[in-house]
């Protein structure tokens, strides 16, 4: 007897739309590696520059991005983590069954915007790269002042949109192998300038001890002191911005769609991995160099776009981080649009809404503010989608603890939430009206809002039904969980477990690779430690760019390889689910 006759069949829905099944769940490594790999990214470049610009204190950097950054691991873990472990569903189809299609449309478009909006500055901010090649001068306007440049990003944008409309598999795995690279990347980058601002402050081309080094952050890089001559941003500022940067996916639980597939809620503390890595050390990193560019350039900080700051700590392999940092995180954030836009218009081919937005997100691309102002805009971002998840945090977490009903409105039968949406738009203009008022830093404005919205939604919920008896929809629900449940239970049985390669090439690839990482590593602190006087550090950051160009070359050839040969094991693999429904062959992917 075959499945299908044996439990109801589940064959027509897709499989987003069902709870993760077990089989599907990752360990911990998966999201120690997820998290590392997406938040040492480009944009770390644009806002470690930005702390410097602002003005911020050496300590205030040290100890906010520490703070904010465990405040933000800690809202994954308490937050986003239990909601996504406890149903196994993305926030998108959470929303749906207590808010209804027309408040999921209208969240899904603000994730077009959003993600558009992020994708085109990391297209400005690979551009920066590709500019520096053909000379062009940095554009430092809101607007584009050179026709060649708007021809760049356009040549830049239009492979990220053709890759996230056909190729997203392969840059998805090829992003993996980028977090260790990009971490030795930016960790290299500030030992190969610090020298240079070392002796622009004290003389001498090291930090003899802990003072030394604060007197140099003080005096050249984090100064207290903004762009326009004013005191700068404080400690607290500091704290909210690192622990706001990323409220759209932690308070605004976006990133429910990864978490689902945790065995445990306590994965959430993997974030760590990258906040700690990213968001602190890469972040510091990148002011180092940013402070570092300006010295050698004879310049302000204001001045630079990140394609100037990479090349002049890096070499060569600073157009590499430019382009592909910025490349990756496009295609991720380009291929999210890109779907929201397809949930939308249903009856559009998901590669071709993601041609519609990449057109739009091209043009945005072609004016830099969009990168130059990457601090609001995540803050304001999350200001727009942290009520959603309040929603979302108040049905799941708060109703049964006060006698409401978790998915009262898909009982009902509901297409339309008045309460979701009410709260939604009442939420924001809560939000930004405190801003207009100026009521408190605009980086802390997503504590409140995300409040606010709880209690209003709530009470508006208990006043349309919320606390009706729905006592035979709940077991007809735990009923379809259960045949959901076996169904992939059974499933499951005939799936291929996934194949570790250990061949002896796949292995010496992996060590090559590795010891590439290790050498730029080695040559890095040469010129941080070893260079006692300007023309040693000369010499020893040639020597450390020309080496660090081949390594780069090597990790990314010989991870590749690795990386395809596992693929290319595991897609030998039988495919389980075609047995079930036909006897058509399975073939490599």
């Amino acid at each position: 007897m075959t499945i299908e006759q044996q439990t109801p069949s589940f064959a027509h829905v897709n499989e987003e739309q069902m709870p993760v099944a077990k089989n599907k769940l990752h360990g911990w490594k998966h999201f120690a590696g997820l998290y590392a790999g997406e938040h040492v990214a480009a944009t770390e470049f644009v806002i470690g520059a930005t702390f410097v610009a602002l003005g911020a204190t050496t300590m205030d950097i040290l100890l906010g991005l520490l703070i904010g950054n465990l405040l933000a691991m800690c809202s994954w873990w308490l937050i986003t983590t239990p909601i996504a472990v406890e149903t196994r569903m993305s926030l998108y189809n959470y929303l749906n069954k207590i808010a209804g299609d027309s408040m999921t449309k209208l969240y899904n478009w603000a994730n077009v915007v959003i993600f558009s909006v992020i994708s085109a500055a990391m297209i400005t901010v690979s551009s920066t790269a590709v500019r520096f090649l053909f000379d062009i001068p940095a554009q430092l306007n809101w607007y584009p002042s050179n026709f060649w440049f708007v021809l760049i990003v356009l040549a830049v944008g239009s492979i990220v949109v053709l890759v996230a409309m056909y190729g997203f598999t392969t840059v998805a795995d090829f992003s993996k192998i980028c977090a260790p690279w990009l971490f030795v990347i930016f960790l290299s980058g500030s030992f190969a300038l610090f020298p240079a601002i070392s002796n622009h402050v004290l003389g001498v081309t090291s930090a003899g001890s802990w003072a030394d080094f604060l007197q140099i952050g003080d005096t050249s890089i984090w100064t207290g002191v903004n762009d326009k001559g004013e005191p700068g941003i404080g400690l607290l500022e500091v704290i909210g911005f690192a622990w706001a940067a990323n409220s759209i996916t932690h308070f605004g639980l976006i990133d429910m769609a990864i978490l689902r597939f945790a065995k445990r809620k306590s994965y959430g503390l993997f974030s760590g991995f990258g906040m700690f890595f990213g968001h602190y050390l890469a972040w510091i990193s990148a002011g180092i160099m940013g402070a570092g560019a300006a010295v050698l350039l004879k310049t302000t900080i204001t001045q630079l776009d990140p394609g100037d700051v990479a090349y002049h700590a890096l070499g060569l392999s600073g157009f590499v981080i430019i382009i592909i940092a910025g490349w990756t995180t496009a295609n991720a954030n380009l291929y999210r649009a890109g779907l929201a836009a397809q949930s939308i218009f249903t009856n559009v081919s998901r590669e071709r809404s993601t041609a519609t937005v990449g057109v739009v997100t091209v043009i945005i691309a072609c004016f830099p503010f969009v990168f130059s102002q990457m601090l609001p805009l995540l803050t304001y971002a999350g200001l727009i989608v942290v009520p959603v998840g309040a929603i979302v945090f108040a049905e799941h977490v708060l109703f049964p603890k006060i006698g409401l009903t978790r998915y009262w409105a898909k009982y009902q039968k509901l297409t339309k939430s008045t309460p979701a949406i009410a709260s939604w738009g009442l939420a924001l203009v809560f939000g930004f009206g405190l801003n207009a008022m100026d009521v408190i830093s605009f980086y802390y404005l997503f504590i409140p809002t995300w409040f606010f919205t709880i209690v209003v939604y709530t009470l508006l919920a208990k006043k349309y039904g919320a606390d009706g008896d729905y006592a035979e929809a709940i077991a007809a629900d735990q009923l379809e969980l259960a045949q959901i449940a076996l169904y992939q239970e059974r499933l499951a049985v005939d799936e291929a477990e996934p194949v570790k390669d250990t061949s002896a090439l796949s292995k010496l690839l992996n060590i090559t690779a590795w010891t590439a990482l290790v050498v730029i590593t080695i040559l890095a602190a040469q010129v941080m430690f070893f260079s006692p006087d300007m023309q040693v550090y000369a010499a020893n950051k040639a020597t450390f760019e020309q080496y660090c160009f081949i390594g780069t070359i090597v990790y990314f050839l010989c991870s590749y390889l690795a990386l395809r040969r596992e693929k290319a094991l595991n897609n030998q693999q039988v495919c389980p689910s075609k047995k079930l429904a036909s006897s058509t062959p399975c073939t490599a992917n």
